[in-house]
């Protein structure tokens, strides 16, 4: 019989307006994979930061290796073996991978006691090494993708020797080539006996990985299962109590002239990158991380520095800053909405606001009706979950900040529209209704560029897909001629197609 670990029975949590967790509960085995699914604002993340010490029950019983117990902290949380690992990731960015790597259990001289950075520096190297990790141990975490950020948080929680890992949608911002990196890490630490709670959004994901399944939907416990015996269609059934029939709703629509065009486009990370994107379009961009993509759209977005020229409807754009491709009517939803997209110490309805106060303002004075309204009408139609417009944006699940930077751009029809990882962290029924809000808005002869590291995203929405690779465009693959293999192969450095 397999080794319980942990049972939580009877959580309850409420806040503010809202009842975060009913009767909650989960039960879960040493050496499993045991994964924890529900849409947004089902309650998975308050259940967790619950078993982390984050916050404390209402209501409820923690049962940790046969034990009651009360975890008053991440702290004392740690010292029981539990370990967790966030989507909204936290690293201190002026440290090195290094530091972050041994933060709070630093190695030092025996005898001075003082910190002993070239020891430091050889093993986190070794465990980067180790775990297949391309990054150097003394490199700034500021200057990592969020990839290679979120690598090195797992890689944190995994050499602290836990022996419950919580996995927040850990696969989010990585490609294919990483994800199964992590996969085998994983079943590495569960042959060892370690369990591991894996919430996700990527429901394909866990016939590969996940043992069982425990389903929360609107805070309550709907119910726990084998991955094994599961369709996809029964997963998706027990977490929105409604089929959700097609993820990737591409209506086609006319195409018309062009409306970006990118010539000799050079920074950083990427170099001698031409391309275009015209009306009614979206374009998709796939490649591994690191390829370049993002880098584009943030240089096109007037975030970095950059060489090469770009026009907009057939004019030059200067673009220096983001205010200057906002006034020419480009949109941009980065993909980490933490740092570049919300003002999480804001309410929902200043956020969804700020780069349209113009719209609202009568002289210099601010209708605050007429801006209410506005951001109503958009928050519901993207279905945010919320207490009310005042509701600070920081208070809400991922998903749900996510849903606030979309409708923060799609409040007005802009020229172009860029969206960086738009599903990221976002549940099955959202990305449906996100997805069908892209094909809207083609309809209306907007212009979208969209960067996915998931592939059947990029080939179920994209009308032409390019593929990066070291910095620059490898190939190119039109709808009707998409090839998951040949796109795999294009971005992994094989057969380049010309475009």
């Amino acid at each position: 019989m397999e080794t319980e670990i942990l049972r939580m029975t009877g959580i309850c949590k409420a806040f503010p307006g809202v009842k975060a967790l009913d009767q909650a509960q989960l039960t879960v085995c040493a050496g499993e994979v045991h994964a924890l699914v529900g849409e947004n604002g089902a309650g998975k993340s308050t259940l967790m930061k619950i078993l982390n010490g984050l916050i404390q029950p209402d209501a409820g019983e923690i049962i940790l290796a046969g034990k009651p117990c009360r975890i008053k902290s991440p702290a004392a949380a740690k010292q029981l073996g539990i370990s967790m690992i966030y989507q909204e990731l936290n690293p201190v960015r002026h440290l090195t991978v290094s530091d972050n790597l041994f933060l709070g259990r630093e190695p030092v001289h025996g005898r001075t006691g003082l910190l002993d950075h070239r020891r430091q520096n050889t093993e986190a190297q070794a465990m980067l090494d180790g775990f297949g990790v391309r990054i150097q141990a003394k490199a700034l975490m500021k200057d990592l993708s969020i990839a290679q950020m979120q690598m090195v948080e797992i890689l944190k929680a995994v050499s602290g020797g836990a022996k419950l890992i919580v996995m927040d949608e850990p696969t989010s911002s990585l490609a294919d080539e990483e994800i199964q990196l992590l996969f085998a890490k994983i079943r590495e630490l569960t042959a060892r006996g370690v369990a591991i709670i894996y919430i996700t959004h990527r429901l394909e994901e866990l016939p590969q990985i996940a043992d069982r399944i425990t389903v929360l939907r609107d805070g309550r416990y709907i119910g726990t299962a084998p991955v094994a015996g599961l369709t996809r269609a029964e997963m998706i059934q027990m977490m929105v109590g409604r089929e959700v029939s097609n993820i990737f709703p591409k209506v086609d629509c006319p195409i018309g002239e062009t409306v970006l065009e990118v010539e000799n486009l050079s920074g950083e990370r990427f170099r001698d990158v031409s391309f275009r994107v015209r009306r009614g379009e979206i374009l998709g961009f796939y490649g591994l991380v690191g390829a370049g993509r993002s880098e584009v759209c943030r240089a096109v977005f007037g975030m970095d520095r950059h060489s090469g020229a770009v026009r907009l409807d057939g004019k030059l754009l200067r673009a220096r800053r983001p205010s200057d491709a906002i006034a020419a009517g480009i949109a941009m939803v980065p993909e980490d909405r933490k740092e570049c997209g919300l003002v999480l110490c804001r309410s929902i309805g200043e956020n969804i606001a700020l780069p349209h106060l113009s719209l609202f303002t009568d002289g210099v004075v601010l209708n605050r009706r007429r801006e209410r309204a506005a951001c109503t009408e958009i928050a519901d139609k993207l279905t945010v979950k919320m207490r009310d417009l005042q509701q600070l944006a920081g208070n809400l699940s991922g998903g749900n900040q996510q849903k606030v930077v979309l409708c923060k751009w799609l409040l007005q029809t802009p020229k172009l529209l860029i969206l960086d990882e738009p599903t990221r962290g976002i549940d099955v029924g959202a990305k449906a209704e996100i997805h069908t809000l892209m094909c809207q808005f083609a309809k209306m002869g907007m212009a979208i560029i969209m960067v996915s590291s998931e592939l059947p995203e990029v080939m179920g929405m994209s009308d032409r897909i390019l593929v990066m690779g070291d910095g620059r465009i490898r190939g190119e693959f039109h709808r009707g001629d998409f090839s998951q293999n040949e796109i795999l192969k294009c971005a992994l450095g094989g057969t380049e197609r010309g475009n």
